[in-house]
């Protein structure tokens, strides 16, 4: 994780996932022209009334919005994965069935697995967060000295000192009370990267200010009445999937028309 490519990574990341909806030419205009101050407001949305943590105490909700503000960081551009919800996201997901490993094999045995075989902890993944969290701070308030005392100690550190925790954290360098720190930074950077892309109904991706900086306008239903149509701007405003299922419609009458920035080329 370098300081140089953390940011560009999220942003190619994003762009191959929405590769089959955009054009590539497209893609690499979007990226060309500036923002218009309309566009500059949608990428840093006005911060909303954040509700009340479901899962996360004041000690993990200060570390994770520490810590996925460093994975994500705002810049001059766009907003950070605090401005787009990710806490939000995550919180929101370990409060609920994910949290709980409803969909994880839980029977054991727990033996050392390969790097291959991917997560092979007993650990549900709220237990992962809650364990790791409380770890973390233990060991870092024996070396953190600012601030108040009983604060979290990983937002009382210094941007620098929070990226090299990271860093550490990812190379596997800490145990946390059991947990790989690795299989931990794995964990919370996906999770990230879900609050930062994922569709708007799921908690994240504040003003879809995710899709805004990658040019993605949503997942639709489909485009059947559209798909042909090469060689055309697609200038639409992203779509939630929560959005009305009108909009959704798979059929060509049920799809919203091209705003009037369609032009076709050539």
């Amino acid at each position: 994780m370098s300081e140089i490519s953390r940011r560009n990574l999220f942003r190619a990341a994003g762009v191959l996932g929405a590769s089959a909806a955009i054009p590539a030419e497209l893609r690499a205009e979007a990226r060309q022209s500036r923002p218009s101050p309309a566009a500059r407001q949608q990428a840093h949305p006005k911060p909303a009334a954040r509700a009340p943590y479901r899962f996360f105490n004041t000690l993990e909700a200060a570390f994770i919005e520490a810590a996925v503000d460093r994975l994500i960081p705002p810049d001059s551009q766009w907003t950070g994965a605090v401005g787009a919800g990710v806490p939000g996201y995550i919180d929101l997901q370990l409060a609920g069935a994910y949290g709980q490993g409803a969909r994880l094999y839980r029977s054991g045995p727990w033996d050392t697995g390969l790097p291959s075989q991917g997560y092979q902890l007993a650990l549900t993944p709220a237990q992962l967060y809650r364990t790791a969290i409380a770890s973390l701070d233990r060991q870092l308030k024996q070396h953190v000295s600012s601030g108040a005392k009983n604060a979290p100690a990983f937002a009382r550190l210094s941007s620098d000192d929070q990226d090299g925790v990271l860093r550490d954290l990812e190379a596997g360098k800490m145990d946390l009370s059991g947990i790989p720190s690795a299989v931990f930074f794995e964990t919370l950077l996906a999770n990230t990267i879900e609050g930062f892309f994922s569709d708007p109904m799921y908690g994240g991706n504040r003003d879809m200010v995710g899709w805004r900086m990658i040019g993605f306008p949503g997942a639709y239903a489909t485009y059947l009445g559209i798909y042909t149509n090469h060689g055309e701007r697609f200038t639409r405003e992203p779509m939630s999937i929560a959005q009305s299922p009108q909009e959704h419609h798979p059929m060509p009458g049920g799809l919203p028309p091209f705003d009037s920035g369609v032009q076709r080329r050539g």
